[in-house]
C-alpha cells in the first residue's frame, strides 16, 4: 500500500505550504487532500504536481474568517483513507500575550535566582 507523507515547508503571506510525497505509487496517482478547521472544510486548497521532482506542492490559504483570539488548528487529511497527514496551528490575540508576559516574568525570576546563586558560589570559592 502507498504511504503519503506531507512535510510542512512554510507559512507565507497567509498560505501554508507543504510538500507531499508518496512511496510505492504508480505514475497515475492523484492525491485527494482535505483541510478542515473546527470540522469545516477549508476552500481553495491546491495540490500541484512537480513530476520532475516527484512530489506535489500543497498550498492551503488561511481564511481570514478563521483568525481570532486563541489557538486555531487546521487538520490536513487524505480523503481516500481519512488518515491525518499533517496539521498546523496559529496562535493569536490577547490571550497569547498574557501567556508570554507570564513566561517572561518566570524566566526573569529564574535568571535572578541563578545570578544570586552564581555570585554566592564565586564568593565561597575565592
Amino acid at each position: 500500500m502507498s504511504e503519503l507523507t506531507l512535510t510542512a515547508t512554510r507559512l507565507f503571506e497567509g498560505v501554508w505550504e507543504g510538500v507531499l510525497t508518496i512511496s510505492d505509487a504508480d505514475g497515475n496517482y492523484q492525491p485527494e487532500i482535505e483541510v478542515s478547521h473546527l470540522g469545516k472544510p477549508v476552500d481553495g486548497v491546491t495540490v500541484n504536481e512537480d513530476s520532475a521532482q516527484g512530489y506535489w506542492a500543497v498550498l492551503v490559504p488561511v481564511p481570514m474568517a478563521t483568525l481570532s483570539d486563541g489557538v486555531q488548528t487546521f487538520l490536513i487529511t487524505d480523503q481516500r483513507t481519512g488518515n491525518k497527514l499533517n496539521s498546523f496551528t496559529i496562535l493569536a490575540g490577547e490571550p497569547l500575550s498574557d501567556d508570554i508576559r507570564i513566561e517572561m516574568e518566570l524566566l526573569r525570576a529564574e535568571l535572578d535566582m541563578l545570578k544570586k546563586a552564581f555570585r554566592r558560589h564565586c564568593l565561597e570559592t575565592m
